[in-house]
């Protein structure tokens, strides 16, 4: 899997727990507002449903452009149908994780614990990050009604080295930019988002097509 992809796998922990630690200390104190609305907008949410784009691009290679719709239930399950392209699937159980490419004769299964290290950017989203743990030298800038938080990680080790996201005035996630140590940049765009959505556990759980094999996979 790509960076991109073990990214994905973070929302998957940081959903299962639900909860966002204050974020204080060391931030400038206008943004902790702005902090706190993204907490109280996300951390009391069962299940979450919304559309995505993502755009991914990296030094020597095409743009990759991919969307579709998520659906999250709580504890640690999600569920990325791709309707571009179509047929891709990225699921988590709540235990393992897979991950299925049109046309393939094979689906990659990894355990969704190997990730929980991994803080990724979409904790944003899902609300478990703890901003002070894992980040320093907090900035905004406004775009619109929103603001652009920018945040870099205390850690040299993740794949990552900057998180930018679009907060709404309410605390609603629009868009999240990653920065990879390889200069990859990482663009998400979230739009019709709904809280509490129907979303049952059968969604999650993983029924690989005819003929794919499940083949297990390190992280």
């Amino acid at each position: 899997m790509t960076w991109a992809s073990v990214s994905w796998l973070g929302v998957c922990a940081c959903f299962a727990a639900g909860t966002v630690p204050a974020a204080r200390a060391g931030a400038d104190p206008a943004i902790s507002p702005l902090l706190h609305a993204v907490e109280q907008h996300y951390n009391h949410v069962q299940t979450l449903k919304l559309d995505f784009s993502q755009t991914y691009t990296a030094p020597g290679h095409p743009v990759q452009k991919e969307s579709g719709t998520l659906y999250l239930r709580k504890p640690g399950r999600m569920r990325w149908d791709y309707s571009s392209p179509a047929g891709k699937l990225f699921l988590s159980d709540g235990k393992d994780v897979y991950l299925y490419n049109p046309g393939s004769q094979r689906a990659e299964k990894s355990r969704l614990k190997q990730s929980e290290d991994m803080r990724a950017p979409l904790a944003f989203l899902l609300g478990k990050l703890d901003f002070e743990k894992e980040f320093r030298d907090f900035s905004t800038r406004p775009e619109g009604a929103g603001t652009w938080i920018t945040a870099y990680p205390k850690s040299q080790n993740l794949v990552y080295t900057k998180v930018e996201f679009l907060a709404s005035p309410d605390g609603r996630i629009e868009k999240v930019d990653v920065t990879g140590q390889d200069h990859s940049q990482l663009d998400y765009i979230f739009s019709n988002q709904q809280l509490n959505a129907p979303a049952p556990p059968s969604l999650f759980a993983f029924h690989a097509p005819p003929g794919v094999e499940v083949v297990e996979t390190g992280q």
